[in-house]
């Protein structure tokens, strides 16, 4: 099974960019699953319904989030209207929205999805990842219930994300990180066959600060006063993600290699879907 991971889409380049190139994608890849990050592509902060939906219509399967989920209002409302909407797992209880769900692939297999959110330098602080991750585990065992399983863990520290990797190590297919917009070199199949990333990077403008226009967050940086607001950059895109190979038989990774297309980064296409 043939599965793509797009990171965090930041503003209007960022999901134009996006939807431009996922049909193709998902076209000439044959892929059978798409899971993209949302929680940016409103200009730099959340979503709204119409890219939601936008997103999908372009190929995403699920569209994932992280603490920037709430920063549009109304995604407390459509939240709750769209099942391909995801949303931190670890949220407390009685929190609008889902925080994981099963899915059908193009290819008939069964892939549950769960979105977390880490607690290592992030605000708000949530209820505990590895205990979130365990009962969505418990809930819905890989080979039994689903037939592939995939974690986005929005989490700033590397530690953490490395750590969690490691907790579901064999009991899931893929756990990518998200949040820093910076893609990571260490692309790799864990002890126990899952496939593991730091960080996806972002989908958007890589002249920039983290896709926001570069001048506000390096001016407050050298003055530590604010003269404005951030504003998500608007030059050309690059996309970042990663796609694994995932076994019909175990459910477990057999390749995995990062995606980038654009004017920034150097680009590249896993080598086995070429």
């Amino acid at each position: 099974m043939r599965l793509l991971f797009l990171g965090d889409m930041v503003g209007k380049t960022g999901r134009t960019a996006v939807w431009n190139r996922l049909p193709g994608l998902v076209s000439d890849l044959k892929l059978d699953f798409v899971i993209v990050n949302g929680e940016n592509a409103a200009g730099g902060f959340g979503i709204t319904e119409d890219i939601f939906l936008e997103t999908i219509n372009a190929g995403a399967d699920v569209v994932t989030t992280g603490n920037h989920v709430w920063d549009q209002k109304e995604a407390v409302v459509f939240c709750e209207r769209h099942d391909q909407f995801l949303r931190p797992a670890n949220y407390p209880a009685g929190t609008p929205g889902r925080g994981s769900g099963l899915y059908y692939a193009r290819n008939g297999a069964r892939i549950l999805v769960a979105n977390i959110m880490g607690r290592v330098f992030m605000h708000p602080e949530l209820d505990d990842p590895f205990k979130s991750a365990e009962a969505i585990l418990d809930a819905c065992p890989l080979k039994e219930q689903a037939d592939a399983i995939v974690f986005d863990f929005h989490a700033e520290a590397t530690s953490e994300k490395q750590c969690f990797g490691h907790f579901v190590d064999g009991r899931a297919s893929f756990v990518v990180g998200t949040h820093t917009h910076v893609p990571t070199a260490d692309a790799q199949i864990l002890n126990g066959g899952t496939a593991y990333m730091s960080d996806a990077g972002m989908c958007g403008d890589y002249d920039s600060s983290l896709g926001m226009e570069k001048e506000e967050p390096l001016n407050r940086f050298i003055s530590k006063m604010p003269k404005g607001r951030f504003e998500a950059a608007s030059g050309p895109a690059t996309i970042c993600g990663v796609g694994v190979e995932i076994s019909d038989a175990t459910g477990l990774a057999e390749k995995i290699a990062p995606l980038r297309l654009g004017p920034r980064l150097a680009e590249t296409i896993p080598d086995f879907w070429r």
